[in-house]
């Protein structure tokens, strides 16, 4: 993923109005109504969120007949996830060698 997307991602996700959007999204696609109605938001309100979603590329958006939902894009939210793994392992092995370093230290101490 470019930085320029996980800096459009990163900013989306700051923002807890649009997490509650991606975890509703994640039972399934939704129209606009059915996403604003939680928030009691205006469509305007909500649309401008499902706007730096789509921006952000982590939601798009289909026609059905009328209904226009939403729904989740997986493949950038996978794209996310592989990002942090990395970090999650080096600090996963960070942690594992202090506290090796502390059962050292107390083993020395007694």
């Amino acid at each position: 993923m470019a930085i320029e997307s996980l800096d459009r991602a990163f900013a989306a996700l700051g923002d807890p109005t649009r997490r509650a959007i991606l975890a509703r999204l994640a039972l399934g696609e939704a129209s606009v109504s059915e996403l604003a109605k939680p928030f009691g938001f205006s469509q305007p309100t909500i649309s401008r969120h499902l706007k730096v979603l789509e921006q952000a590329g982590l939601i798009e958006g289909g026609r059905d007949a009328q209904r226009r939902p939403r729904r989740l894009q997986p493949e950038a939210m996978r794209e996310l996830t592989d990002w942090l793994e990395h970090f999650r392992a080096t600090w996963d092995r960070r942690f594992d060698n202090l506290d090796r370093h502390l059962a050292t230290m107390t083993q020395k101490e007694t």
